[in-house]
């Protein structure tokens, strides 16, 4: 295997940083098939980043590892860390190939440059997309293979005999005939001297020895002690703390404030004021909470004071009955499914709700504001977008912006967005001194950018079989692309919206596919899973619809429809056996129970699900199973894919069952945990995450499970009650599930 990368390029000696041997690695060059191609949504993310850095993306020449003279090796990760585990697999990717103790790699957050540290899939400096190890799988390795060559050249020269007789083991090279050993921090100086070799050879995955072991994750010590540092942990000297408050409807503005009640609580320091929100300046948070709450800020609610969610829905539905910009086109669904012969007809309306992120550590952002330059301490997805977004608030070049990223107490897709940072920044511009802005949760909730409400309307044909001979889906929500990266919106189709109900693995004959855009006047933004967590609702819900018109079996329906995709099959025959779906459920006392799956391809992975409910006379729904099996491609830390797939269903079983987010007087209803309802402890189902061996390019594991988990609750229920519930979150409709 050839270096991506010329070879002088690739080692440099470290003199200036106290020698050593520095790696620059470059990521560029890692297109995959057709298969594992990145859907343009998540491509256009990164697009967007390289916009607005103004610079063009890469990963190469001054993105290096560092193999110090003490045998540590230094990796600049390109990603955030938000509890996904990339300061784990990284590293693990890296020390595999170069023979070195997981435990001798430090990591260094990668600073805001979207010409070095731009992920080669996204196309800029992004982490989303559950594309972390797909994306830095080949390029790492290829950087520890590369080092771990030209440190065995080294040595064989210091020795004098033929570089085959030595090897590299636990970091040192051995000489075996000899006895002799040379750890890496003795052999850097004279490895920097060479040029890597013209070809490379990579382990096989029978010579692993870290990827695919069960590994602790390397930040949990900190994480566990206290000394990881999150963005809102950040503390500069003579720093203050403000809290915020913006109009509570989107358009309006400011109209009154009490700044002497403000100005009069204990530590105080001031009232900052925009158009439409104020923050109050305090010596600390609570001086700052009392100060806003004695403030008590009034405004003028402007153009959407009498919106409603009921309002919403009612333009959506009118929306929805234009014909929509063409997604996907094969043969002649419209003039099939308008026969009137020719086996049954389905059709479908489904919703879902506008959704928040509620990310456990509240938003925040520090701000060093100077005439000299800005400094920005956060936990962001997005470092070039919070760098690119303070130069044009501040007319400062973006070079004089430097972010320091930090840990990330849950992105979800809410740490995309930089709302935050110009806010602060705003309020910064206003201020002599570093302020850290903290919003309290209700800020955050009530002021979030949402996962957007669509209704989907769906019809199919069934065939003599009762296969889907017609298919159509006509999707109706926000373009969140329209905002974020216009140029990923093709012939009005945002490939967000649409993305998991255009590329169905399932074989149908004729299939349409429609977008039809609508703005509410909430702001929308990806929230975790993207597209697919509500087309594969959808489409999984529908497809559980059709078996039963059919009067055939769910799995057994599904499984018809996958002779051509077999790593499809293969979880979905996995899930069956496992969850022993065709065993009867054990009865719960007073509670009807139900078994329910859904399937999908989704973020490079193949998953299947199945989940048992039980449901009680007053309509109360209660998941106690659910069972995934998933073939994700080559696992890097068997123990990172089960935690995330817990995590990813336990996050999308609160959206499932609970959560939305509704509209009155202009006003988002929900406020807190109280009222904007997640999944807590007790609640939790047993879940069990089954995994196909495979050495096949990893897939992405952040997501999927979060994106599956609705439909297989959703259908469990129908089979539970006979009662199919169509919209989200199914606790709204207890009322129709009672007994």
């Amino acid at each position: 295997m050839k270096p991506s990368m010329s070879r002088r390029r690739f080692l440099q000696v470290g003199a200036a940083a106290g020698g050593g041997l520095l790696i620059s690695f470059n990521l560029t060059g890692c297109k995959r098939s057709d298969e594992r191609a990145e859907p343009p949504s998540e491509q256009a993310v990164g697009t967007a980043a390289t916009k607005e850095s103004k610079r063009a993306p890469g990963l190469a020449q001054n993105a290096f590892i560092k193999i110090g003279r003490d045998g540590i090796v230094t990796l600049i990760v390109h990603k955030a860390e938000m509890g996904q585990g990339v300061f784990t697999s990284m590293p693990m990717l890296l020390a595999e190939e170069l023979e070195v103790d997981l435990a001798k790699v430090k990591l260094e957050h990668a600073p805001a440059n979207n010409s070095l540290y731009s992920d080669p899939l996204l196309g800029g400096q992004v982490t989303g997309g559950s594309t972390s190890v797909r994306g830095a799988w080949k390029p790492l390795r290829e950087a520890g293979a590369t080092a771990r060559a030209v440190l065995v050249q080294a040595a064989a020269q210091t020795w004098q005999v033929d570089a085959a007789t030595c090897s590299a083991k636990n970091g040192a090279v051995v000489h075996a005939a000899s006895g002799r050993s040379l750890h890496y921090g003795e052999l850097v100086d004279a490895a920097a001297k060479l040029d890597p070799p013209a070809v490379i050879r990579l382990k096989k995955p029978e010579e692993f020895t870290l990827i695919g072991t069960p590994l602790k994750r390397l930040d949990s010590v900190a994480k566990i002690n206290g000394t990881a540092q999150f963005g809102i942990d950040a503390k500069l000297p003579g720093m203050l703390v403000a809290t915020v408050a913006a109009s509570p409807v989107p358009g309006g503005k400011l109209k009154g404030t009490n700044d002497q009640a403000a100005m009069a609580v204990k530590g105080v320091r001031q009232v900052l004021k925009l158009d439409n929100a104020v923050a109050v300046v305090g010596d600390h948070m609570w001086a700052a909470k009392q100060g806003l709450a004695a403030l008590a800020p009034t405004w003028d609610d402007g153009p959407n004071a009498n919106v409603t969610i009921d309002a919403i829905r009612t333009t959506m539905n009118e929306a929805a009955k234009k014909a929509g910009a063409t997604g996907e086109n094969k043969g002649d669904a419209v003039k099939a499914l308008a026969m009137q012969e020719g086996g049954r007809k389905i059709e479908a309306v489904y919703e879902v709700p506008f959704l928040a992120h509620a990310t456990m550590e509240p938003m925040n952002c520090t701000v060093d504001l100077r005439a000299d330059g800005c400094d920005l301490y956060v936990g962001t997805q997005v470092p070039t977008f919070a760098q690119g977004a303070a130069a044009k608030l501040t007319g400062l070049p973006p070079e004089k912006v430097r972010v320091h990223n930090f840990y990330i107490g849950g992105g979800f897709g809410r740490r995309l967005e930089v709302d935050n940072v110009v806010q602060a920044v705003s309020f910064a511009k206003l201020m002599k001194a570093p302020v850290k802005f903290i919003w309290t949760r209700e800020e955050d909730i009530q002021h979030d950018m949402y996962r957007p409400y669509y209704i989907d309307h769906l019809s199919a044909r069934l065939g003599k079989d009762g296969r889907p001979a017609a298919w159509f889906h006509k999707v109706t929500g926000s373009s969140i692309m329209a905002r974020f990266a216009p140029d990923a919106v093709k012939d009005g189709v945002d490939p967000d919206a649409v993305e998991g109900a255009r590329d169905l693995q399932y074989t149908i004959g004729d299939m349409r596919v429609e977008y039809v855009r609508h703005e509410p006047s909430l702001a929308t933004a990806f929230w975790r899973g993207v597209g697919p967590t509500h087309n594969v609702f959808v489409v999984e819900s529908f497809m559980d619809e059709l078996a039963l018109a059919a009067g055939q079996d769910p799995v057994a329906y599904r499984r018809a429809l996958l002779d051509k995709s077999p790593r499809m099959l293969g979880v979905l025959n996995l899930v069956a056996e496992k969850s022993g779906w065709t065993s009867k459920l054990k009865p719960v006392a007073g509670r009807r129970v139900g078994r329910g799956v859904s399937a999908q391809f989704a973020f490079g992975t193949y998953m299947a699900q199945v989940a048992e409910v039980s449901v009680g006379a007053d309509g109360d729904i209660k998941v106690h199973r659910v069972v995934c099996a998933l073939d994700c491609g080559q696992v890097v830390n068997p123990d990172t894919v089960v935690a995330q797939i817990e995590g990813g269903v336990v996050f999308g079983l609160g959206a499932a069952l609970w959560s939305e987010i509704t509209l009155e007087k202009g006003r988002v209803v929900q406020s807190n945990f109280g009222d904007y309802r997640v999944m807590r402890m007790n609640e939790a189902p047993h879940v069990e995450v089954h995994i196909v061996a495979s050495h096949d390019d990893p897939g992405g594991i952040g997501e999927p499970g979060t994106a599956a988990i609705a439909p297989a609750v959703a259908n469990a229920v129908a089979a539970a009650t006979g009662k199919r519930i169509r919209k989200l979150p199914l606790a709204a409709s207890a009322g129709v599930l009672k007994a």
